[in-house]
């Protein structure tokens, strides 16, 4: 999925530097409104962490990593593709107490991802997790989850299109949750990203569940690292994009694996030596708190409630000659 796909007739609604005052804004108030919807305090995270530290994420297992290293100390790092297992740790370390929780800044660097209107080799989101009960491994506590985090992307939309009246769409607040073999069943002769553009622009604001695992086709509806989400309890957020027509994905999240269900997804990958990990024995000795988190992106959220056409118009990236010289026949100004 490369290239650059321009929608007829679309014009920024913010010139150049109203849109960097409005990243701006747009970061500001979602952190304030995801921190109290979720009771959520900020922390700082690292950019890479060590190769052997088993602390990287493998995120659908095929993405080589940014690797670099270290004269002073002869090892290997690598830079970070997400911070789930990192953030539990942290958890930890930080005494953060049921019901609170964590957030931060992630940047990242996917040498493998896609170059087009919404994928780039730069990622950064917003990373966040928190501490919660066994009692609270299941799917109603998730959907509350969801649904808060759903409200503040809607308020923080209210506040920028206020502070921007040339913005006029508003974000669908109502969350339609769907499982993924339910999706499958649904619409049995289409891709899974096929079926997500079905239901999304039919509903607007979805949540599909249940991500990781085999279908009963045989096929996953799409690809998980068998240490952080349980398959069976966690999910992706997508909302309509209404300036390229096509669903877009804001959110992965979930409620994190027990020592139970790590066993299991390690078991189902063939992937049980990495229980010999810090991370790994703190879940099956219980040293790790349960969690429930996820990535929200930061430069995919800007792009959807500023109405913008490509990411490349709210963060700074490297993109293909052609799609710079695509955007500079149309107008389109990329950072």
């Amino acid at each position: 999925m490369n290239g650059f796909t321009y929608k007829e007739g679309y014009r920024s609604a913010l010139s150049l530097r109203e849109t960097q005052k409005a990243i701006k804004f747009v970061k500001d108030a979602f952190q304030r409104e995801l921190a109290a919807a979720l009771s959520l305090e900020r922390i700082s995270a690292p950019l890479f962490v060590t190769r052997d530290s088993g602390v990287n994420d493998d995120l659908n297992g095929v993405e080589r990593k940014v690797e670099f290293d270290i004269k002073e100390t002869g090892e290997t790092a690598q830079v970070v593709q997400s911070l789930a297992k990192w953030k539990r740790m942290a958890l930890a370390r930080y005494g953060i107490e049921v019901g609170r929780g964590l957030y931060t800044d992630m940047c990242a660097i996917r040498r493998d991802d896609d170059m087009d209107n919404v994928h780039s080799i730069y990622v950064d989101q917003w990373d966040w997790e928190r501490v919660i009960t066994a009692e609270d491994r299941n799917f109603e506590f998730l959907k509350d989850i969801v649904r808060r985090i759903v409200g503040a992307i809607a308020d923080t939309k209210d506040k920028v299109t206020a502070a921007y009246p040339a913005l006029s769409r508003e974000v669908c607040r109502d969350v339609f949750f769907i499982d993924s073999q339910d999706l499958e069943d649904r619409y049995p002769d289409l891709s899974p990203k096929q079926r997500e553009a079905e239901i999304v622009k039919k509903h607007r604001t979805v949540f599909v569940m249940r991500i990781g695992g085999m279908l009963h086709s045989g096929v996953k509806h799409d690809g998980r690292a068998p240490d952080y989400d349980d398959w069976n309890l966690n999910g992706d957020l997508l909302v309509w994009n209404e300036v390229l027509d096509e669903p877009l994905e804001l959110s992965s999240m979930g409620i994190r694996v027990d020592a139970a269900s790590l066993k299991v997804q390690l078991a189902a990958c063939g992937a049980e030596d990495r229980l010999k990990y810090p991370y790994h024995q703190g879940i099956v000795n219980g040293a790790l708190p349960l969690t429930i988190g996820g990535g929200i992106g930061q430069s995919r959220l800007c792009l959807y409630l500023l109405e913008k056409l490509h990411v490349g118009e709210v963060q700074a990236s490297l993109w293909t000659k052609e799609t710079y010289a695509a955007c500079e026949k149309y107008g389109i100004q990329l950072l």
